[in-house]
């Protein structure tokens, strides 16, 4: 009978490779690691991978496709069996971008705490579509994403739409071509191209009518807003990530023809939501409702 231990450290070294790697991301030793692929290899009585230089071989390769079905199965049965149970020891895991988490998550979080101090909450701080890939792993019960489109096997329930500003001086001066000859090209300060939301930029950023630009890449919201504030460039942001800031200095131009996109939460389709996981949910958005009562 095969172990799930040694099927998820044949997984682990099938994505990285690498029996030092896998060693340090499963804490094992690297003899560990050995041991449990050669025992995996003598349960199969089949020879799974190549070392020099590795490789996965044609057996490696078919088992580990069931391998990972398997496990992934594995993790959705446990995920439902918590939420049936309603879970209040254990771990929730949470997956959702940077500006999402901080700007709508921390508040609920400290809510979490203090109603269900036995549930250990595990954040991954990552993109919309990371946090989408992890959801339909198992690997998250929760993610919150922007611009999630409904599909097998997530399902994605709206929390607000998003609108789009503009964070800098002189755009206005900018479209309408006004800048002078010593004048260097306006600086558009936007995501890296791993973001969902850059994907959804680059397609309005025509709309501002800008004759020529340059566009300088930042890896977090918060950094579109510094770089802005400091005079560097237009930053393009969601509407919602200014609602915290105070004493903004350049001018905020809102961007109405700019398309809305969706604020929301992904889960499994048919998952079973436990009572923690609703009540997260509902503090969210009550987080949600009281960003806006700011405005």
């Amino acid at each position: 009978m095969l172990d799930l231990n040694w099927l998820n450290t044949f997984v682990v070294l099938a994505r990285l490779e690498h029996f030092g790697k896998t060693a340090t991301e499963l804490h094992m030793t690297q003899p560990n690691v050995s041991l449990h692929i050669k025992q995996l290899e003598q349960a199969t009585r089949v020879k799974l991978i190549e070392r020099n230089p590795f490789r996965l071989t044609q057996a490696g390769e078919r088992l580990l496709k069931s391998a990972h079905n398997t496990l992934m199965e594995l993790q959705v049965c446990q995920a439902e069996i918590n939420a049936i149970n309603d879970l209040c020891q254990g771990t929730l895991t949470i997956a959702a971008s940077d500006i999402i988490s901080r700007l709508l998550l921390i508040s609920p979080f400290q809510s979490f705490k203090k109603e269900f101090p036995g549930i250990d909450l595990s954040l991954f701080n990552t993109t919309s579509s990371q946090a989408a890939e992890l959801v339909k792993s198992a690997k998250a019960d929760l993610g919150f994403v922007i611009a999630q489109k409904e599909s097998q096997p997530l399902h994605f329930t709206e929390l607000q739409q998003v609108k789009w500003c503009a964070l800098g001086d002189g755009l206005q001066a900018w479209q309408q071509g006004l800048l002078t000859h010593n004048q260097e090209e306006p600086t558009l300060i936007l995501l890296g191209h791993d973001t969902r939301t850059r994907d959804l930029l680059d397609l309005a950023v025509p709309m501002l009518n800008l004759p020529k630009y340059r566009v300088m890449e930042v890896g977090s919201v918060d950094a579109q807003i510094d770089w802005a504030e400091a005079g560097f460039g237009v930053a393009i942001v969601p509407e919602f990530s200014l609602h915290p800031k105070l004493n903004l200095k350049t001018t905020i131009t809102p961007l109405p023809d700019f398309p809305t996109t969706s604020l929301g939460y992904i889960v499994r389709q048919n998952q079973v939501l436990s009572r923690a996981i609703k009540q997260l949910l509902n503090w969210v958005s009550e987080e949600i409702v009281s960003a806006h009562k700011i405005e």
